[in-house]
């Protein structure tokens, strides 16, 4: 069949709307993983249909949370802590030559810089990226 004589295709779409319960739900949900529920019912539904090209999916979220606690802890020890406008007041009176180093400061800056690393180290295990 040549494309010019393929029938049109409508642009009409139907829904099919199907109550389930919260358990059913729940269970289509962790079925359909990272894809939407209705682009997973489409593909068990009608796995022979693959004329069509994959429809693009918005991505849900960006990367998978592995770890909420850790990632909790993260964002509780960023609210507690001055860290940031700390370091960048340091770093402006720096660049002017102005920052007396003592071993206060220089006690602070490691600090700062250990404090730093335990943010990073918690983001990479919540987000579940391996560290090098």
């Amino acid at each position: 069949m040549m494309p010019e004589e393929r029938p049109k295709q409508t642009k009409a779409r139907r829904i099919l709307s199907v109550p389930l319960t919260p358990e059913q739900d729940a269970e289509l949900e962790r079925r359909a993983g990272r894809q939407s529920k209705s682009a997973y019912a489409r593909e068990r539904l009608f796995p022979a249909n693959d004329n069509e090209p994959a429809a693009k999916r918005r991505p849900r979220g960006g990367a998978p949370v592995k770890d909420h606690a850790a990632l909790a802890k993260v964002l509780a020890l960023l609210g507690k802590s001055d860290a940031g406008s700390s370091l960048r007041e340091m770093a402006g009176l720096a660049r002017m030559g102005a920052l007396p180093v003592t071993p206060e400061t220089e006690a602070a800056l490691l600090k700062a810089c250990a404090d730093i690393s335990d943010l990073k180290a918690l983001l990479m295990k919540g987000l579940g990226i391996r560290e090098r």
